[in-house]
């Protein structure tokens, strides 16, 4: 199966109407995880309770037809609790391959600060690597394998933060604001009369794709050019989180190379086979905001990361 940038924006469109059916508004929320999915990332999504995060999460699962699980996060999840383990079989005397639900395609890692680190990090290799490690044993996991993270950014207590090489595993930090009223109020019209939590399934999504179509949507990547100006912008951009008096810690290559590959999948969402500043610097935000630390004295001043971010693809020079 092939696809043409055309086919990758018609299937865009119609993932973006079946979604719609669960999710009111939230459009550049969408349009941010089609980005993730076509430069195969991972998404980390922060906002508070009752923004449809795992519905959103759910809903779009449903519509690309892929094999979704769930884990919720708690304080108490252990590794074996995501991975599996191998249990001793006593009839046949050998040990059995009991897979955890991260053997899936696209995974929901709900409130994932709610667990420890230890348990946090058994996550690394299967989001770099696509695969897991149990016993000395490698078991690859499927190559559409995403994950969709969540975490509440209010409360503090029973929460531990992601440490950085877990932050620097996802594509995109994005921020799930509240809706505008008018998409409130539609959300109350729609949602207010159903009888228990809205179901994907009961909305009327189905799936418009499958492992295979996202797989030829990915490679018609491969007809977005990237030229040598545009690559030099992004190390540019990303070399000053580096070099800034108000960072300590400045994004790493992994996020310069992301970033171009992010930029050059919403390039092929617009239809077209080249990539702008323009993309870059639409992506520079949630690709960033979630790799950079202030410094302590900017910490004092009450420094934002999003603004400084802003103020960094301003003043780094973009090709004409």
């Amino acid at each position: 199966m092939t696809m043409n940038l055309a086919d990758v924006r018609a299937l865009a469109d119609a993932i973006r109407a079946e979604i719609a059916k669960a999710i009111v508004g939230q459009e550049s929320l969408v349009e941010m995880l089609l980005v993730a999915l076509l430069a195969q990332g991972h998404v980390l999504m922060e906002g508070p309770p009752g923004t449809a995060k795992t519905l959103l999460a759910n809903a779009f699962a449903r519509a690309l037809g892929l094999d979704f699980g769930r884990i919720q996060f708690t304080p108490d999840l252990l590794p074996g609790d995501i991975l599996g383990s191998n249990l001793f079989n006593f009839q046949t005397s050998q040990f059995t391959l009991t897979r955890g639900p991260i053997f899936c395609e696209l995974l929901l890692a709900d409130e994932i600060n709610r667990t420890p680190p230890k348990t946090q990090a058994a996550l690394l290799e299967a989001m770099q690597e696509r695969k897991v490690t149990l016993d000395g044993e490698t078991h690859p996991l499927p190559a559409r394998f995403m994950v969709i993270a969540t975490q509440n950014p209010i409360e503090s207590q029973g929460v531990y933060p992601l440490p950085e090489a877990q932050l620097d595993r996802f594509l995109f930090k994005l921020l799930v604001p509240y809706p505008a009223a008018a998409e409130e109020a539609r959300i109350v019209a729609t949602f207010g009369q159903l009888n228990g939590p809205p179901r994907p399934a009961e909305l009327g999504i189905a799936p418009v794709t499958d492992a295979a179509g996202l797989a030829a949507a990915s490679a018609a990547l491969g007809a977005v050019t990237m030229a040598e100006e545009i690559i030099a912008y992004v190390v540019r951009l990303v070399r000053a989180t580096r070099e800034h008096a108000e960072l300590s810690l400045g994004a790493s290559p992994r996020a310069a190379v992301l970033l171009a590959g992010a930029a050059r999948a919403r390039a092929a969402l617009a239809g077209r086979d080249y990539v702008i500043p323009d993309d870059v610097k639409a992506l520079a935000v949630p690709v960033l905001r979630h790799r950079l630390t202030l410094s302590p004295a900017a910490e004092i001043e009450g420094r934002d990361i999003e603004a400084l971010v802003g103020e960094l693809v301003e003043a780094t020079e973009a090709p004409r």
